[in-house]
């Protein structure tokens, strides 16, 4: 082969979109995600694109040839639900020999236990907060709309009507119709053996019926992802497992209702209460079931296209796993007792450790990039977005649920992957909490103070990994004294009236907490405040000892990130960061950086949470208990707030941070993981005539809202910015340029159309959890993003996206719980401590 041309591939998001003729790109699968990938970059002008696929096009024997093409949209996830939103829309505007891509019949979700019909009036309210039209239904009026149904065994139903059928092999079809037109090429029988690279970028794709040269390889191969990630040394947390789909036989009550073309006029029935949805193929029935067991499949033992009997991703039915869902479907639908399955299959499909797509460029292999584990119901607008970041820089909406570096490395092991997906697979119609935690593999990372905090009787939940206790039993005689309004079976699970105590306890006397889960990252060296000042928005440019609360922006001037930021001495900077997707921005930043030869090249940045450790001193006691454990003067005057040094505490070497979550003084404490449980234990003993206790994230979370503190990925993402987030202090102007400056030119809070808004309840036991819709004049206007319990304050404390117009102290609006409009009033921020005196003192 001759040697590929000098890659031209993506630019870095700081120079700005490729030009249209700049790429060469190589798709590899030409399934529904391929098709729409290959139709969207084509429709922005890219020319040169070749998509791969190594069964015959059509219906190349992947997940969208035996996808069944349910599109519910609903979901906790608003990214999700605005893929699939994408998704309807466009298929509903395609058509093949007159027959549209999509058929809205609509959805219904039914319930036939209480519990899951409180969990259909969520979803209602998650529909709303997304904009997606939905109304619950009554036993009767869902019998109306599936006559099959026994209205006895249901308790009520959720309809979405612009739900439906998307017909995934002809909207690949029209969409690679459409990108043919524009220059692409769809070539089939073509298997990838190989992906080569040179210097650290793809060079070219191998086949076993040649090679091509690309600039970017796109990675849509569905459950075969793994592999072909694997040729480029890049691994893909997607495990595939195999799900039932059943067809009756001809049935005598759909005989001449549905026209063999559309094939179905009911809405798509999902029984999620037994693992099971069901669609009508004409006369016959389809039934999905995931009530069997994980069927874990080896993607690389499935046997080649014309080597398998059906398709290679069409696995042998297995009636005895099936046998109980048919008898669960005979009950909710009597008429199919007089019928059979006459036909079925196990159908591969991809799921990942928490459910979402992965998408993105990696960082190790520059121009390959990943479209995995993307069912139908989200391909073209995972297409879109994957395709605007390609051209634009930049996704148009917030994709950093689905982004790869997401997840940590202590969540990248097979079996890790493995383990989590199956677990995705068996959860995947389950009521699941919003702070339920996965149940295994776990305790999988811990800090070096769980064995105290284990003795303490922590009572722990886990995210990316981290075992984080959430409140501590040995804090149960606090709680008897704390007066609480009871609360419903909901928002009582994963909570304990012990949170209660532990806030009143640090706004009272002094709390320690485990703040070591935080990312944290090193960068440093001679060109490190150079490197952070074009990140980041704040002026770093201050003497060593100043901390900086900043923001990272994209070029739209959207919000990647918050950040403390502490200048430890000229070219040494601690970043106190929000995870994974940090460190992969900095790091790709300063590799660009440094393959210009520009001087923000000089820089390091390195990944140093698993070797550190953190714990936050907080509360009025906080100087008392610190104070007497190191040499150093930790008064407000030689230690002042935003400030940081290296000191020692006890015996333990420390860079104490004056910083505060929770709105009370104290510090973070940071030092090596070795030193951690000495830490611990001396400042746990220093603090027993102070009644120091320790304090866990459900009581931080309470005290960090009454405070107006805010959570990236929750409050706000990189569909806002600073100014609508109500972060635009953060932001210096005048300091020199950085990434998403010029996009902020002319804004302001002023002109900000949407505000994200501190709400209050008016009820004082009332509770909302987030994600809730917000009604003003009975129009739903906006969403809830973080919410808890303000115990200082003694009322629910809620914040939400709204209109600027309604976003005005004094408001009156509504919160939907369940179904009930909860009072509500737009409060002014901070609730808690206004004037900043518990802090700065």
């Amino acid at each position: 082969m001759k040697p590929a041309p000098a890659p031209r591939g993506r630019r870095s998001e700081q120079q700005g979109p490729v030009s249209a003729s700049a790429c060469r790109v190589v798709i590899v699968g030409a399934g529904i995600v391929g098709c729409s990938l290959a139709d969207e970059l084509t429709a922005r002008g890219w020319r040169d694109v070749t998509i791969l696929e190594q069964g015959p096009l059509l219906a190349p024997g992947g997940s969208t040839s035996h996808a069944p093409g349910l599109v519910f949209r609903t979901s906790p996830s608003k990214t999700l639900t605005d893929f699939a939103k994408y998704t309807v829309e466009k298929f509903s505007s395609l058509e093949v020999d007159g027959l549209s891509c999509f058929n809205p019949v609509g959805g219904l979700e039914i319930a036939t236990s209480e519990e899951r019909w409180a969990d259909l009036h969520r979803k209602a309210g998650l529909a709303a907060s997304w904009g997606v039209r939905g109304e619950l239904l009554g036993p009767a009026r869902c019998a109306e709309m599936w006559p099959m149904l026994d209205p006895d065994r249901i308790v009520g139903g959720f309809h979405t009507p612009d739900d439906g059928l998307a017909r995934a092999l002809l909207a690949s079809r029209a969409q690679m119709e459409r990108a043919t037109a524009h220059g692409a090429r769809f070539l089939d029988r073509h298997t990838v053996t190989a992906i080569e690279r040179e210097r650290g970028r793809v060079t070219a794709v191998v086949t076993d019926r040649g090679t091509f040269p690309a600039d970017i390889v796109v990675s849509a191969a569905g459950f075969w992802g793994p592999l072909i990630g694997a040729m480029a040394g890049v691994p893909v947390p997607l495990q595939p497992l195999a799900h039932q789909y059943a067809r009756t036989g001809p049935l005598p009550e759909l005989a001449g209702v549905n026209d063999p073309r559309t094939e179905a006029t009911k809405p798509i029935l999902r029984f999620q209460d037994r693992d099971l949805y069901y669609r009508e193929h004409t006369d016959r029935i389809g039934i999905g079931s995931y009530a069997h067991r994980p069927l874990p499949v080896d993607p690389a033992r499935l046997p080649a296209y014309d080597d398998a009997p059906v398709m290679p991703s069409s696995l042998p039915f297995t009636a005895e796993d099936f046998a109980p869902s048919w008898e669960e479907s005979v009950k909710l639908l009597p008429a199919l007792g007089a019928g059979r399955v006459e036909e079925g299959f196990n159908g591969v499909f991809s799921f990942t450790p928490d459910g979402m797509p992965v998408i993105g460029e990696s960082r190790e292999v520059r121009g390959f990039w990943l479209a995995e584990a993307v069912w139908v119901t989200h391909s073209a607008g995972v297409a879109r977005a994957v395709a605007e970041w390609m051209t634009d820089g930049r996704p148009g909406m917030d994709v950093h649920e689905c982004d790869l570096y997401r997840f940590e490395d202590a969540q990248r092991s097979p079996a890790y992957v493995a383990e989590r997906g199956k677990q995705n697979f068996v959860e995947v119609y389950d009521v699941i909490h919003p702070l339920q935690p996965m149940e295994q593999p776990r305790p999988l990372r811990v800090s070096p103070f769980h064995i105290r905090q284990r003795e303490l009787g922590g009572y722990f939940l886990e995210a990316a990994g981290w075992e984080r206790p959430h409140w501590y039993e040995a804090n149960a005689p606090l709680a008897e004294s704390v007066d609480l309004p009871p609360r419903d079976a909901w928002s009582a699970r994963y909570w304990s009236p012990i949170a209660a105590a532990e806030a009143r306890a640090t706004r009272e006397r002094v709390a320690l907490y485990d703040m070591t889960p935080l990312k944290r990252l090193s960068v440093s060296g001679p060109g490190a405040l150079d490197f952070l000042q074009r990140m980041t928005t704040n002026q770093l440019a201050k003497k060593p000892g100043a901390v900086t609360y900043t923001l990272l922006l994209d070029e739209a001037g959207g919000i990647r990130s918050d950040l403390t930021v502490a200048r430890l001495s000229e070219d040494r900077f601690q970043v106190g960061a929000n995870g994974g997707l940090d460190l992969d921005w900095l790091l790709r930043q300063a590799s660009e950086g440094s393959a210009s030869g520009s001087r923000t090249g000089a820089v390091h940045v390195e990944d140093i949470t698993p070797g550190t450790c953190c714990i936050g001193v907080w509360g009025p006691l906080a100087r008392e208990l610190v104070q007497p454990l190191t040499r150093d003067d930790f008064s407000h005057e030689a230690f002042g707030y935003f400030k940081a040094r290296q000191t020692y505490i006890g015996h333990v070497p420390v860079t104490a941070m004056r910083l505060s979550y929770v709105g009370e003084l104290g510090w973070e404490l940071y030092t090596t993981a070795d030193m951690g449980l000495r830490l611990w234990d001396t400042l746990w003993e220093a603090g027993q005539r102070h009644g120091v206790i320790a304090a866990g994230r459900s009581a931080f979370n309470s005290l960090r809202l009454e405070k107006g503190y805010r959570a990236w990925g929750h409050d706000m993402t990189t569909e806002h910015d600073p100014y609508e987030a109500g972060v635009g202090f953060a932001v210096r102007m005048n300091k020199g340029d950085f990434i998403g400056r010029a996009a902020l030119e002319g804004r302001s809070e002023e002109t900000a159309a949407r505000r994200l808004t501190c709400l209050t309840l008016d009820d004082p036991a009332a509770v909302v959890m987030g994600k809730e819709p917000v009604y003003a004049d009975g129009v739903a206007v906006g969403y809830v993003t973080s919410a808890s319990y303000g115990y200082t304050i003694g009322r629910t404390v809620a914040y939400a996206w709204l209109p600027a117009a309604t976003a005005v102290p004094g408001t009156a609006v509504h919160i939907e719980y369940f179904g009930e409009k909860v009072p509500a009033t737009v409060a002014a921020e901070p609730l808690f401590d206004p004037r900043m005196e518990r802090i700065r003192r």
